[in-house]
């Protein structure tokens, strides 16, 4: 008798975004999209214990120890991983590159704040310091394409 193979397991992901001050784009993106910026202070602090990661490797971000180089923001109703404060759903990683954006982005974010919503979220993004590129208006639909305070682009449906 054969078993059936068990289904395959989806792959855990995240959408890794390179920028100039990942702290503020995580602040900017977790406002933008109501998520919470990750807390991995235990982490950091177990690893500095141990000797593993030195302490120039990190900054104090809102009241508490944060990587120098790297900090995510998870959407609020998904699971964290208790021992390091890392999300396990739907997250943005915040990325240091020594180089500022010279192009069009490859990969963007499509908002959708509901019906009839699009200029009311607009206004928001815009106070946390996002700026319209240009209004869309096409057979398939209308939409802004907006850049957030680095200069990526996203769009709002």
């Amino acid at each position: 008798m054969t078993q059936t193979p068990a289904p395959p397991t989806p792959v855990h992901w995240k959408v890794v975004i390179d920028a100039g001050d990942p702290h503020a784009q995580a602040d900017f993106w977790a406002a933008a999209l109501r998520y919470e910026v990750e807390d991995n202070s235990a982490l950091i602090d177990r690893l500095l214990g141990l000797g593993a990661l030195p302490e120039q490797a990190t900054v104090e971000f809102h009241g508490r120890r944060a990587f120098r180089d790297l900090i995510a923001v998870r959407h609020p109703e998904d699971p964290v991983e208790p021992e390091s404060g890392t999300g396990l759903g739907r997250r943005l990683l915040f990325q240091r590159v020594p180089e500022a954006k010279t192009g069009k982005n490859r990969l963007h974010l499509d908002l959708h704040p509901g019906e009839g919503r699009r200029e009311e979220e607009a206004a928001r993004l815009e106070a946390l310091g996002a700026r319209v590129l240009r209004r869309v208006r096409e057979q398939g639909g209308e939409w802004l394409v907006m850049a957030d305070p680095e200069g990526n682009e996203f769009c709002v449906q």
